[in-house]
């Protein structure tokens, strides 16, 4: 067999591979939870195959984690856009923050499980203009006026992210980039890159079912934690974000009551997902809030996640976990001024909420 054969056929064994290690994790699961973990590795799969081929010559800020390409607790309430770049190259960025309440640029470097973010800049810094719009080169040495990104040694990426309080009515901003010099044509194909990057998605898809497990083992069922793992950038994650990470596990008619203080941030958001690490349906349901949306009262937020919503006061926000036995919470907080506290967590019966 070729060597391109051989690349090919690696990764129809992957696919393989990865369907019979999700279908042993899922053998005492229901059907629909079965059927749900194949969605999430096809949706894994149509991720990393939208950004399958890259041109770093002449890049693109590919739309990141979008409803069909969930992969690995996508974020609904942010924006994402990333471009593949190479760190000898200078490239100018261009964009609007529409109604964003915060954008950010992060050059990182390396690649999964080591990828950490060599540089950044910001909303603060970008010199948005009176419509949104900003503009800012990136790579190359410092230009003596505005906005400028350095960009680490070798290939890397750019992530582009824009923050949003109310993401379903907020105007969106957009951006694009492009190589300040024109670049040469580039060889019609390099065999021996085509096959390495066919390598490598076979090992992405391979190792998304274990990755699926390892989570639902890390995580005690109705707690919510600190995530340290996700500070400072680490696994392509925004650098300014302190996360909370909790699971619930209910049996019928229970909900689990979250009670918390809240802090001065910038933004912060609460998100439900699947033991498959997607988000819950926010198309058609309510399975996340943020801090503009969210019921505040004397400074502190009631979240109940639940199956259906509950008869409780006006000062509680119901996450519908479209009757999910199990899965995960996200609390996300953006640029807070002091790490959050944890949370008090109970489970409670859903027809039960409504009494002290």
């Amino acid at each position: 067999m070729s060597p391109d054969g051989r690349a090919w056929a690696d990764l129809v064994e992957a696919l393989g591979a990865a369907g019979r290690r999700l279908d042993d994790a899922a053998a005492d699961l229901s059907e629909q939870e079965r059927a749900d973990g194949y969605r999430a590795l096809l949706r894994g799969l149509h991720h990393q195959l939208a950004r399958f081929e890259v041109d770093r010559e002449r890049p693109e800020l590919v739309p990141f984690n979008g409803w069909r390409q969930k992969f690995f607790m996508d974020n609904p309430d942010t924006r994402y856009w990333v471009a593949d770049v190479r760190g000898d190259r200078r490239y100018r960025l261009t964009g609007s923050t529409g109604d964003a309440v915060h954008t950010s640029i992060t050059a990182y470097t390396g690649g999964p499980g080591t990828a950490t973010a060599a540089a950044r800049i910001d909303g603060d810094r970008l010199g948005i203009g009176p419509s949104g719009e900003f503009s800012v080169l990136v790579g190359g040495t410092r230009p003596q006026a505005g906005a400028w990104l350095p960009l680490p040694e070798g290939n890397g990426q750019l992530w582009v992210r824009q923050f949003h309080d109310d993401v379903k009515t907020d105007r969106h901003g957009w951006c694009a980039i492009e190589p300040v010099a024109a670049p040469q044509p580039p060889p019609p194909i390099e065999a021996a890159r085509f096959r390495h990057r066919l390598r490598r998605l076979a090992k992405a898809v391979e190792m998304m079912p274990a990755v699926f497990a390892a989570v639902d083992r890390q995580v005690e069922p109705n707690t919510v934690h600190h995530w340290a793992e996700m500070a400072e950038g680490a696994a392509y994650t925004e650098p300014g974000i302190h996360y909370l990470r909790g699971a619930w596990r209910l049996d019928p008619g229970q909900a689990l009551l979250i009670e918390g203080e809240t802090v001065p941030c910038r933004h912060w958001n609460a998100l439900l997902y699947s033991r498959y690490l997607n988000s819950l349906d926010y198309r058609h349901r309510t399975v996340s809030l943020t801090g503009a949306n969210a019921t505040i009262s004397d400074g502190r937020y009631r979240i109940v996640l639940a199956s259906q919503a509950p008869e409780t006061g006006p000062d509680v926000d119901w996450l519908d976990t479209e009757g999910r036995p199990s899965g995960f919470v996200v609390l996300r907080w953006l640029h807070a001024e002091r790490p959050p506290p944890l949370p008090r967590v109970r489970v409670r019966r859903i027809d039960e909420l409504g009494t002290a």
